[in-house]
């Protein structure tokens, strides 16, 4: 049976699951480890990880890596999140982690990792026809999800975690009274933007994951002599805030038996917590006691099997439309140039050599390239880009988000060139990629060129030096035959074949 690991080197501490995986491909985890370095203090104050926690850190994964071994994991991912996410000096310490500890860290964005934990969280909660509130309150930052049992609907990364609000609320040196109070102010406003999101839904169940969260599940139990700590209600929160606020952070210690780095952070999750039910208008978060490691080791499954690992074309193209209906976007042409891409992508696979995932990337960005028109029609190629590259697209790494974000910027106007610096910045296989998928994106962008549906459908025929495009639709789409004569430069510069367009 595999032996996979997985590694989660958060904000207010560092934690590792090793498990295999049974017939059934079922994980069973058979270790868990977690070691109490709080990167997220020093990077929220004053940008970098000190020499002596970066220290402690590496060996810390040094200390992973040598539970990896002594098991045979063969499969192991290790991501950071919040902290190094925003850390000045990451890729010194993620050098180190790599050299001294043999740990190779992925810095993720808060749309992967709510990805990650909706995994474990729906092979643990019963999600059918359901749809749920996913919180995940961290150290550096809060990930808020709509979700239902396949897939996210809605994603948004808050930073409001414990660690940074305990950080800037102490700055001000505040009674304990107008921390609370403080605390409920800043988080306030930024759920209003997820609650806009959420619209007129009906939330059947809250889910909250993480040590905060799961704390505050034993908390119920030491404090209110609850019976399980399975769920939390927010009248339950309230009292256990109460009695939180009238104990130091040694006497939570003492009394309560919470750990250092819990004591001091569990309440701005609380409240925290409590306005996120308060906002979408639920009463009790669920406790499933699984995060951010046990979506890892799901998500390795096909890997320890070695099987090909695929997007998830569904999550990626739900996520796309959210974001093309936060920036109202037509939504029929964007679809019609989805499909027209996609045709001609293989159509021309001998041409391209290009692979099942670039299909994909191809589709979201023919989907999500007019959405800059939001900002004006002026210069939205460029626009698109900034949206897309700095907008979360749940299912897609970060070079595959930039691959999408520039081939939609070059679907008119000016070809890609290494005089503008976001499409120079990428690597030279990554460029050659955005340029086939932006070629073929222009074509099917003129396809659609009076979002009026004209055309039909196409065919395309090889010549000795070029291709014939036979269009397929209504009257004569004299329209649609100049766009492509105008768009194909692209095209014709890079597969070296002309293109002629025939009704």
């Amino acid at each position: 049976m595999p032996m996979i690991g997985a590694i989660d080197v958060g904000t207010n501490a560092m934690r590792m699951a090793i498990g295999f995986v049974d017939g059934d491909r079922r994980v069973h985890v058979v270790e868990d480890h977690r070691e109490p370095v709080r990167l997220g203090a020093e990077v929220f104050s004053g940008g970098n990880i000190s020499s002596d926690t970066g220290w402690r850190a590496v060996r810390a994964l040094k200390k992973f890596r040598e539970r990896l071994d002594r098991h045979g994991v063969e499969h192991v991912r290790a991501v950071a999140t919040s902290a190094l996410r925003e850390a000045r000096n990451r890729g010194r310490f993620l050098e180190r982690a790599a050299r001294f500890a043999g740990i190779r860290l992925s810095v993720i964005g808060g749309e992967e990792e709510a990805r990650l934990v909706h995994l474990a969280v729906a092979e643990r909660v019963n999600l059918k026809k359901k749809l749920a509130l996913l919180i995940d309150v961290g150290g550096g930052s809060v990930e808020i999800s709509l979700v239902n049992k396949k897939r996210i609907l809605a994603a948004e990364s808050f930073k409001m975690g414990a660690v940074r609000l305990l950080q800037i609320l102490e700055e001000k040196k505040q009674g304990e009274e107008d921390f609370f109070k403080m605390v409920q102010e800043y988080v306030e406003p930024a759920l209003k933007r997820f609650r806009r999101a959420i619209g007129k839904k009906k939330i059947d169940c809250c889910i909250g994951v993480g040590g905060n969260i799961e704390t505050l599940g034993y908390l119920k139990k030491k404090i209110l002599n609850g019976d399980d700590n399975g769920s939390v209600s927010r009248r339950e929160i309230e009292v256990i805030l109460k009695r939180l606020e009238a104990l130091t952070v040694e006497e939570r210690m003492r009394r309560l038996f919470l750990r250092p780095d819990r004591a001091d952070v569990i309440v701005p999750a609380a409240i925290v917590l409590h306005q996120v039910l308060k906002e979408s208008g639920v009463s009790r978060a669920l406790i499933p006691g699984v995060g951010l490691k046990e979506g890892i080791l799901i998500d390795l499954i096909p890997e320890a099997y070695e099987e090909r690992v695929e997007l998830h074309r569904d999550q990626v193209l739900t996520s796309a439309l959210q974001l093309g209906q936060k920036y109202a976007f037509d939504e029929r042409h964007a679809k019609t140039v989805a499909g027209f891409a996609a045709r001609l992508f293989d159509s021309t696979r001998r041409l391209h050599g290009l692979s099942e995932e670039d299909r994909l990337l191809l589709e979201v960005a023919a989907f999500l390239h007019d959405v800059g028109q939001y900002v004006g029609a002026s210069g939205h190629h460029k626009h698109t880009f900034y949206i897309l590259q700095s907008s979360p697209l749940i299912g897609l790494n970060p070079v595959q988000k930039l691959v999408v974000a520039n081939a939609a910027r070059y679907h008119r106007k000016s070809l890609p060139s290494l005089n503008h610096l976001p499409f120079k910045a990428l690597p030279p296989v990554e460029r050659k990629r955005v340029e086939k998928l932006a070629a073929l994106l222009r074509l099917a962008d003129a396809l659609d060129v009076e979002h009026a549906g004209k055309v039909a459908g196409f065919s395309l025929q090889r010549k000795k030096k070029g291709l014939i495009l036979r269009l397929q639709g209504k009257g004569d789409m004299l329209l649609e035959r100049w766009a492509l004569a105008r768009k194909a430069n692209l095209f014709e510069k890079i597969f070296r074949l002309k293109l002629n367009v025939a009704a």
